[in-house]
């Protein structure tokens, strides 16, 4: 078996102990650190793994899994930005080949950030992954991720 059905493999025992767990809360923050941790401890290379939520032009540090964050992210810079302004998921085999990256740790090589969406299609937020290794995320990555993702999506708050 190839390392894209690894991969694969990984992901879909990961989806379905995720959708699992969701049906548990509709905390939209209790959901948030629960696939954060999953994903940061079940998948390889995933160096930081958490969210940003997106509030008045900014995106302001959520629940995660790794070394100390930013807390805010400078609006319209780094990869983070690029996603929620492009409204889809960016891949970053080289992030200090990115314009505008944001370091928040020197040790971040790749990064995948893929926008957390309300059911109204709204973006709330983005999740926000970097490894330590150049090349770690793909289109697999892309897919599942953005699969996980979609189990956050509530209804918009009134």
């Amino acid at each position: 078996m190839g390392s894209i059905e690894l991969k694969n493999g990984r992901y879909s025992r990961v989806f379905n102990q995720l959708e699992e767990l969701m049906a548990k809360s509709d905390d939209q923050l209790a959901r948030m650190a629960t696939v954060a941790a999953i994903l940061h401890h079940k998948m390889d290379g995933f160096f930081w793994t958490g969210f940003y939520f997106l509030r008045d032009k900014k995106l302001v540090v959520g629940p995660y899994q790794g070394p100390v964050a930013c807390q805010e992210l400078e609006y319209g810079k780094g990869v983070c930005w690029a996603s929620v302004l492009r409204e889809r998921t960016v891949v970053v085999e080289n992030v200090h080949e990115f314009p505008g990256h944001i370091a928040c740790d020197a040790r971040s090589k790749s990064e995948i950030v893929v926008p957390v969406r309300q059911k109204n299609g709204e973006i709330i937020a983005v999740l926000d992954v970097d490894s330590a290794k150049y090349g770690n995320f793909d289109y697999t990555d892309a897919e599942w991720l953005g699969k996980i993702t979609g189990l956050l999506a509530l209804p918009p708050s009134s």
